[in-house]
């Protein structure tokens, strides 16, 4: 581990302990094209040298904004950090202002971009972006520089030696990347990570994930602008795993047959619409098929791991393995063999239901402030727990505060907000960052995440109400897509709901029930209504009368990243969604 002090020390690691042939492996023209070990690095080092006759300095800035995670994306990482530049990745599908915010924020000098989309939005902007040198596009887009213009700046290796004396000016404790946040509340903070930040959280986090080094296949679908997925990628390459870009969320079933991953991380969001697509078909079985399904799903709901069950449990669970649940290991690729899970709190019973199916989920936890990995589950070594995000990581502390806030001290924690003083001391004192998470740790030293301290409320009784176990319960219906929890100062809890549209028709086909076509005429009709709250109310009987959702309104609108509801890793923008349904709430509260 000794020879990892900086981010792009990793690939070089990789050329030293495994060449691959199969580093970074991306879809082009029908085809997945291969980049060895060895093509990744002589390609970064093209970029770098390339930068430098481009006049790059160190701390320079440079923005990447990708639609999709690709190749190109890690050359270029290589390629900026080897300069002693930073990487800003930026969202892409943020709005105009927003990138117009970052690029300003951070002045970037250069900015590289995937696709047209991508470009127009920059274009749009670019005569507010007065330290913007010039845009580069990873695709050919006519009146668009490519960026083959920076390789072959550096084609010519006479100034290798400036890229190396670079690379050994640069230590651990520098700057690597400004990553802004998502911005669920307010404009978008630049947390500023060092090599040493997020080299310390794979080092700290290699120990819990089972890799056959320089064997094993890896999917990357999540966004590469999050650090949840990047520090991953760092992870893959030290462990010699081979990486396959997915081409995008829509074609991740296709690409997953093709690629037969062994690993790859997910958020819940994804695994409940696997699970709720499974589900699905196994309803549609009949005689002894549908019996032989609902057997195994039993099975799994009543999981505990290392033969807690005992001895006739694991017999049972051999034979559903055998029968049922390899078919659905065939639909995630056949060989998929751990899924890591982070963003958002994963429902235990979805934990239950892979793990029984011999696809395990390992939660994590982290931000990005901490690099982000601050725990996460390990099946070995009795290091899993359903319902918690495992035991916190190496080098990681984790202490509970009076109030039930996550404190944590370690390597991993950020350097700050990039101009942001004030803000920085907010959320670290005496060493620890404030997470703004609640949690527990239970004896065996499992983290246990109850709710986000900032989305917890009072209503108007003085009763807190914690949003996100709510709206987890809910969630497990098949006919409930999305819930947010409402009512802060309010009389009582109340939700605003947007409803699984598919489901919906499916259940009213079968009940032969006329309730429209459209959205619109589905949440208004009253049958649906009647429907939801039943499910409600089946969730509401696992919470303290005072924490039970009184009221619901259905929304028409499918919430999506691009529509404002959901952030990039799929959480709640609730700001925007109070804001969007303000007419509902006012309905919901009227009569207060």
């Amino acid at each position: 581990m000794s020879d990892i002090k900086r981010l792009f020390d990793f690939p070089y690691h990789q050329q030293k302990h495994y060449r691959i042939p199969d580093a970074l492996v991306t879809k082009q023209d029908g085809k997945w094209v291969r980049t060895s070990t060895d093509e990744y690095l002589a390609q970064a080092n093209t970029v770098s040298r390339g930068l430098l006759r481009m006049g790059v300095q160190k701390d320079d800035k440079i923005a990447v904004i990708s639609h999709n995670n690709r190749t190109e994306w890690h050359i270029l990482d290589i390629g900026i950090l080897q300069t002693g530049a930073q990487n800003v990745p930026v969202y892409p599908t943020i709005t105009e202002e927003e990138y117009e915010y970052i690029l300003n924020h951070c002045e970037a000098q250069y900015c590289f971009v995937s696709n047209e989309e991508v470009l127009a939005k920059v274009n749009a902007i670019r005569k507010n972006l007065p330290n913007l040198k010039e845009v580069y596009c990873l695709e050919q887009i006519s009146g668009c520089t490519n960026w083959s213009h920076v390789l072959e700046l550096g084609k010519d290796e006479s100034n290798q030696s400036e890229v190396e004396a670079r690379k050994e000016s640069i230590k651990g404790e520098d700057l690597a990347t400004i990553i802004y946040t998502s911005g669920t509340t307010g404009k978008p903070k630049g947390v500023m990570l060092s090599h040493n930040n997020i080299v310390s959280n794979v080092l700290g986090s290699e120990r819990r994930i089972p890799f056959e080094a320089g064997k094993s296949r890896a999917m990357s679908f999540l966004p590469i602008c999050h650090i949840f997925e990047r520090m991953v990628v760092y992870l893959y390459q030290y462990y010699g795993v081979a990486i396959y870009f997915a081409e995008s969320i829509d074609k991740i079933s296709e690409n997953i047959h093709d690629v037969k991953p062994n690993v790859m991380t997910v958020v819940p969001r994804l695994l409940e619409k696997v699970y709720e697509k499974i589900s699905a078909k196994g309803a549609e079985l009949t005689g002894i098929k549908y019996k032989l399904f609902f057997w195994a799903v039993g099975l799994g709901e009543r999981y505990k791991p290392y033969g807690e069950n005992g001895w006739w449990y694991e017999f049972q669970l051999k034979w559903a393995r055998k029968l049922i649940f390899s078919k659905w290991k065939d639909a995630l690729g056949c060989e998929l063999d751990l899924m890591v899970s982070g963003s958002a709190a994963l429902q235990p019973r979805l934990s239950k239901m892979f793990a029984a199916a011999d696809i395990p989920v390992m939660e994590g936890y982290g931000l990005t402030e901490t690099s982000p990995v601050i725990a996460v589950n390990d099946m070995r070594n009795r290091n899993f727990k359903i319902g918690t995000v495992g035991k916190p990581i190496d080098n990681v502390e984790v202490k509970i505060a009076p109030d039930g806030e996550i404190l944590c001290k370690g390597p991993n924690i950020m350097m700050g907000y990039y101009k942001d003083d004030a803000k920085t001391a907010e959320v670290i004192t005496d060493g620890y960052f404030h997470t703004g998470d609640i949690g527990e740790i239970d004896s065996e030293g499992f983290l246990k995440i109850t709710d986000r301290k900032k989305e917890m409320f009072k209503t108007s009784g003085g009763k807190y109400i914690a949003p996100q176990l709510l709206e987890n319960a809910m969630k497990q219906s098949r006919f409930i897509e999305h819930v947010m929890v409402i009512g802060e100062g309010e009389k009582m809890p109340a939700a605003f709901i947007q409803p699984n549209f598919a489901f919906v028709k499916d259940w009213a086909r079968i009940h032969k029930l006329e309730i429209g076509e459209s959205n619109e005429d589905i949440v208004c009709n009253e049958a649906v209504k009647q429907r939801i709250w039943e499910e409600v109310e089946k969730m509401n009987d696992k919470f303290g009368n005072w924490e039970k959702v009184k009221k619901i309104e259905l929304t028409p609108q499918i919430w999506s990243i691009d529509g404002g509801e959901l952030t990039p890793t799929l959480k709640l923008k609730r700001k925007n969604i109070l804001e969007k349904y303000k007419d509902l709430y006012q309905r919901i509260y009227e009569s207060k």
